[in-house]
């Protein structure tokens, strides 16, 4: 029997970010960009969500204990870009433009090295109310 189950850990960090192709122009950057090309930066107040999908535990019940993905998220995702300036502060960012896109891949990355492969992880990331992305796409 298949008895998969999602359960999903919200956590908020706030960022300061410029989009910027180093290969383009100040103008093509400006046109592609718009405000997100600010050369002072601007910040966002981003809402993450992590879902994980399996099937739970005999033992335990769980599909994940939820407090250790919320120790996973604050040591090696919030630790790392809260109150950061990505483009600056981080080195995730130094050659990568952090849309939200390049983002939610990277938090990926991150947490799917801690996370056992048995278990299927997705991030949705939200950079504004409206605005968000999810990865990978299933």
């Amino acid at each position: 029997m298949n008895n998969k189950v999602s359960v999903f850990r919200r956590e908020h960090f706030n960022s300061a970010h410029r989009l910027n192709n180093p290969a383009w122009d100040a103008a093509t950057n400006a046109r592609v960009f718009g405000k997100c090309n600010n050369p002072n930066y601007h910040g966002h107040n981003y809402e993450l969500v992590v879902k994980l999908t399996g099937i739970p535990d005999e033992a335990t019940g769980y599909v994940y204990d939820l407090k250790l993905l919320s120790d996973l998220i604050q040591q090696y995702v919030l630790e790392r870009f809260d109150h950061k300036n990505l483009n600056e502060d981080t080195v995730e960012f130094k050659k990568l433009n952090p849309s939200a896109e390049n983002i939610a891949i990277v938090i990926y990355n991150i947490l799917r090295e801690q996370i056992d492969l048995k278990i299927d992880l997705q991030i949705r990331l939200y950079e504004t109310e409206r605005n968000f992305v999810e990865y990978p796409v299933n």
